[in-house]
């Protein structure tokens, strides 16, 4: 039973929305009856929570606390921001982010703070009371006009159970919020008579209740969310069917965008221009970013005309990243049989070697060149509803990242891990388990891979000054982590030297990858020299065939 958060315990929440937002997609979309009946709430929630973890899980300046790994998840979220309530959720984690982000988790509150609601010197109950009064108000905020019955139903009440319940232990606030979101989201159809003529609640509402279930999961330690109710009443068995309301039927299209180089003021303009071109207006920011800098806004509107509402951005800063539905296109189309495995890994690698091992752990591989259309064929090929692709840097994470995109069009969840060596890829995927949750598998590889040590022997092709000197054309250089740390003329030698530099610090498994510039040998002598001077080290060495560098090493 956890007291308190860390960056460890958000990034697992995370992991278990994704993953329960996956297996719950196609019922959530199948409630979305308001405010239009396009039937995507669960992918656009899923979306947009995977778009949060896969931010927290790049994020290479996260400290380990909350406030920061939190701070991640909420911008990536608004980032990647699908629909109407993927805005609405973005703010819900933004309001969690800034208040934890208030909390010194070595001093408590600082000096002269103190909680909105409640107190307390621990990320514990009283910053979750804190954190979800801040979320409810900048959801209700960001919304143009709130209607009861919706998500905002929902996470008010949520809200108000952690405000009043009489404790100040994290379990039980969590207890008490998600607890009161269930009802509320069970009263939605009384509030809002297209839910009650479905038979159904509200699509926002169960997801937001299915989020806040998994913090609990996370703060107890079970091993599965409670029952969450979604047909309150017998359906025909027809598909439903519904009037639009809030004006929306007149509208064909959902406009959004991201929206930066701009001010509070201009932002107020554009929202009320686009209050006069449709309706469903939400325009929402990040709020200011860590380390300074311009804050970033999320714009949506449902409106006829399109121009309009792009033009109304031009004037109000810069928007970009925009996205065009129209309602009339947006009938799912049957996706049984599409998908015959939840999830799959894709490696993005050089050399025959390192690619057999990974299809041996259960890969699938493709050639580290690859362009964005062969990249997209494999992805497809896979027929996996979510892949983790595993890519060097350069040019592959930019394919990669070209062709992920491409594939989340059509419904498949692609998430990119980076790797910067061969060797965190091999460390990746021999924590893979294709039985477990795809997002906790996701956090277990990208874990192993970022506590993968890497290391490279490779020949200097000119001269250059280096860390540690000037190197000559025909040198070995060893590097540590992309960083030169030796150079040297006789091969055993500076395989001996790199191996005792990256061992200094301790380990206890040496990979080693023989490339296609390694001597015959190469990987006998090492692997004696390792057995003799660090016999409690196990040492496996492979024939990697990667093109360039003699070998490549990692400490685990």
């Amino acid at each position: 039973m956890l007291k308190s958060l860390d960056g460890a315990a958000v990034r697992r929440w995370a992991a278990i929305c994704c993953d329960e937002l996956a297996a719950r997609r196609d019922e959530i979309d199948e409630l979305n009856v308001f405010p239009v009946p396009d039937q995507d709430t669960g992918s656009n929630l899923l979306a947009t929570m995977q778009a949060g973890l896969d931010a927290v899980l790049r994020d290479e300046g996260a400290d380990g606390a909350a406030g920061s790994t939190a701070a991640a998840l909420a911008r990536g979220a608004l980032m990647g921001a699908r629909g109407n309530s993927g805005v609405i959720v973005s703010q819900v984690l933004r309001g969690l982010a800034e208040s934890w982000a208030e909390v010194s988790e070595r001093g408590g509150w600082p000096s002269g703070h103190r909680p909105r609601v409640g107190g307390g010197r621990t990320l514990g109950g009283a910053a979750l009371r804190d954190g979800l009064h801040r979320a409810e108000e900048l959801a209700f905020a960001a919304v143009s006009d709130p209607v009861p019955g919706t998500v905002l139903t929902v996470l008010q009440a949520a809200a108000r159970a952690a405000a009043q319940i009489g404790s100040d232990d994290l379990c039980d606030v969590a207890a008490a919020a998600a607890t009161a979101a269930a009802g509320a989201l069970a009263d939605t159809p009384r509030q809002l008579a297209v839910l009650a003529r479905a038979g159904v609640v509200d699509a926002g509402g169960q997801g937001l209740v299915l989020l806040l279930e998994a913090l609990l999961v996370v703060i107890t330690g079970r091993s599965a969310l409670r029952p969450v109710t979604s047909v309150v009443a017998p359906r025909s068995g027809q598909a439903l069917q519904v009037v639009r309301e809030g004006g929306s039927a007149e509208y064909e299209y959902e406009v959004m965008y991201l929206l930066d180089g701009t001010d509070e003021g201009r932002v107020g303009g554009l929202r009320a221009e686009l209050c006069g071109l449709g309706d469903c207006v939400v325009v929402v920011g990040s709020g200011p970013p860590a380390g300074g800098g311009p804050a970033l806004w999320k714009v949506h509107v449902h409106c006829s005309d399109v121009g309009a509402a792009i033009e109304a951005g031009v004037r109000a800063g810069r928007p970009h990243r925009i996205t065009v539905l129209r309602f009339a296109d947006q009938i799912r189309t049957a996706e049984q049989g599409r998908f015959v495995t939840e999830h799959a890994v894709l490696a993005m690698v050089s050399g025959t070697g390192v690619a057999e091992l990974l299809r041996g752990e259960g890969a699938v591989v493709v050639a580290a060149t690859s362009t964005v259309p062969e990249l997209l064929a494999a992805l497809v090929g896979t027929r996996a509803r979510a892949v983790t692709v595993l890519a060097g840097p350069g040019t592959a994470t930019r394919v990669a990242e070209a062709a992920g995109a491409q594939a989340r069009q059509t419904g498949q969840d692609v998430v990119l891990m980076p790797t910067a060596s061969p060797v965190q890829a091999l460390a990746a995927i021999a924590v893979h388990d294709p039985d477990r949750r795809a997002a906790e598998d996701l956090v277990a590889m990208t874990e192993a891979a970022a506590a993968t040590r890497r290391g490279e022997l490779t020949v200097a092709q000119h001269e250059a000054l280096t860390w540690v000197g000037r190197c000559q054309p025909g040198e070995l250089l060893g590097l540590v982590d992309g960083e030169v740390v030796l150079i040297e003329q006789d091969l055993p030698v500076a395989a001996r030297a790199l191996v005792d530099r990256m061992l200094s610090v301790g380990g206890e498994l040496v990979t080693v990858l023989l490339g296609q510039q390694a001597p015959d040998g190469t990987g006998d002598v090492l692997a004696e020299y390792l057995h003799s001077a660090y016999p409690e080290v196990e040492v496996v060495v492979y024939q990697g065939g990667q093109p360039d560098g003699v070998l490549l090493i990692g400490v685990e």
